[in-house]
Formats: structure tokens, sequence, C-alpha cells
């Protein structure tokens, strides 16, 4: 038989409604709204429609991030992502290009994170992998946990490498939006305290958050790259890699004379963010990183893309 009509016949098969949810899912992943099941319309026209659709574009600009990333086999470094996306097609491809090696990884926030990003964490095969959150979630091939990253029920040194992408700065916030209660007071310095703690010597914790000019928007704050490796330093930790990315007219860049004046948070996300991998400090090094980061803060000044190796 013509593998044409045989196509056709298999599709044929379907009822209109198992057509419209198959296809939802293989373009957009996720299941229908209730009104695409009444469209009077063919099922070329519904794929050509969904296809040309604004979210598939933001979807595909990740997937094609996040393979880009993965294919490196290397930590990937001056990325970029089309006008149009958010700051997840920055902050997760680099961090996924940051597990090679790891065997205990833990992830702080799961239940809210993207799904491509949950299903790429867990296609990499680690060996030991474990979410954390405030509220339950169900993610196949995940030990969750309901816990607050500023009391983690973990010993210390429990994991060689920490993931908290897009978490940080929602940390003692308003978390009505994500299932879980309000606070305003914050928690950002005992989070990396905490995750200092379960981040065993050598480990590694991989960070994103948004940069910009000072904001409190009440469930998240937005801080200057020097307040947040301020916090990086005071919390005990060596900032080991950084790069700050900015959204301009031509997308996403990376971005190493980044200045926060007049960059702020926008209606569809970040306009900037600041990625860092983060190692346990200690001693005379941990004094004399905690006196530079004060200096700084005293200081101010703008922060920029920093390689391995050029720590503060």
């Amino acid at each position: 038989m013509d593998d044409r009509l045989a196509a056709r016949l298999e599709l044929a098969g379907l009822s209109d409604e198992e057509f419209v949810r198959r296809a939802y899912r293989l373009v957009l992943r996720r299941d229908p709204e209730p009104a695409a099941f009444e469209r009077d319309v063919s099922r070329a026209t519904m794929l050509a429609e969904l296809v040309a659709s604004e979210e598939f574009a933001e979807l595909r600009a990740l997937d094609d991030a996040i393979a880009r990333a993965l294919a490196a086999g290397e930590p990937a470094r001056f990325l970029g992502a089309p006008p149009g996306t958010d700051e997840r097609a920055i902050e997760i491809p680099w961090a996924l290009s940051r597990l090679a090696g790891a065997t205990r990884v833990l992830d702080i926030g799961s239940a809210n994170a993207q799904p491509a990003y949950l299903a790429a964490l867990v296609g990499a095969g680690v060996p030991e992998l474990v979410g954390v959150d405030l509220v339950e979630a169900e993610i196949p091939e995940m030990q969750t946990v309901v816990a607050d990253v500023r009391d983690l029920p973990f010993p210390d040194s429990a994991f060689d490498l920490v993931l908290c992408i897009s978490t940080l700065e929602h940390v003692g916030r308003d978390n009505r939006v994500y299932g879980d209660g309000s606070e305003t007071d914050g928690g950002e310095l005992e989070a990396l305290r905490e995750l200092r703690r379960v981040t065993a010597r050598g480990g590694r914790i991989v960070v994103t958050v948004p940069s910009g000019e000072e904001e409190d928007h009440g469930w998240f704050v937005q801080r200057e790259p020097d307040s947040w490796n301020g916090l990086f330093l005071d919390a005990g930790l060596r900032v080991e890699e950084e790069e700050i990315y900015a959204l301009g007219t031509a997308g996403w860049r990376a971005a190493p004379d980044f200045d926060p004046r007049g960059v702020r948070y926008g209606e569809r996300g970040a306009a900037a963010v600041l990625c860092a991998t983060l190692g346990p400090a200690g001693g005379p090094r941990l004094l004399l990183r905690r006196a530079r980061a004060a200096a700084r803060r005293r200081g101010g000044g703008a922060a920029g893309s920093r390689r391995p190796g050029e720590t503060r």
C-alpha cells in the first residue's frame, strides 16, 4: 500500500476529538482548551495554525536552545535567543549544559519548573535526582520532596550539583501564585547558606536570577548584579563562573558590559538574567570574599561576564 494512503487511513480512524488532542500534544506539548474541540476547520488547517502560533515559536526556540546546548558537550557560553522569547530560552540551556559528571543532583523549585526543563533533566540519566518545592509534584524518575529551601531535610554535603533556576528571587516572598503562602521579609541569603550546606566539597551550585534595577514585585525581587554577588559571597560561596544576558531588539545576547540602570522587569518577564556557577568557599578565602562583597556594595558598579577560574 502507498504510505501516503496508509497515513491518511490511519488518521481517518481517529475521532475528531482524539485528533485534536494528539495534535495539541505533538505541536504545543499540552492538552487543548475546550474551545479547540468546537472549531469547524480541516485537520490540515488546524495543524497549520498551531505551527504558526506564537506559542509554538517560543516552544521551538526553547527546544532548539536546549538541543544546541546539550549537543555541545561542554558548558554553554555566549548563548542567544530570538526576539519574543523570555529568559527561559537562556537560563535553561545554560543550566542543563552544566550537568556533566554530576551523580547526585538537587533541583530547587521543581513543581513549577518548565516542562521542557524537567523533561531534559530527567532524560539526562542522573543516578540520583531529587526535586524540592513548597508544594507537591509528581515527576517521573525524580524523587520529589516538599520542603522549604531555607530548611532542607538533607544531610551536609549530600549533593554534588544543585540547580536553582529562576527560583531564588521568590524565596520568602508572596508565593500564592505557586500554590503556597505569602511572606514579605525575603530569604535569599538563608536559602543560599542552606544550599551551601548540602553541597559537597568540590560541588557546584547553578543559579539564575533576574537582573537590572533593584525592584520588589511582592512575589519576587530583581537585583543589580553586584547585589546578587554580594549575597552569594555573604553566604560563603565563591563565584566560579558568571554571565549576564540582556534582551535587546535582536533578541537575547551575552552582555559583558551590562549596566543595570534603566533595566526593568517587563510584562513578559525579565529583561536581563544573571547565570552563575557557585562553589562553597571557606577559611581565609571566605573572609576575603566577604570583605570584597562589602566593598562593592559600598562602591556600587556593574558586573559583566566572568570565565571559569576568574573568581573574585
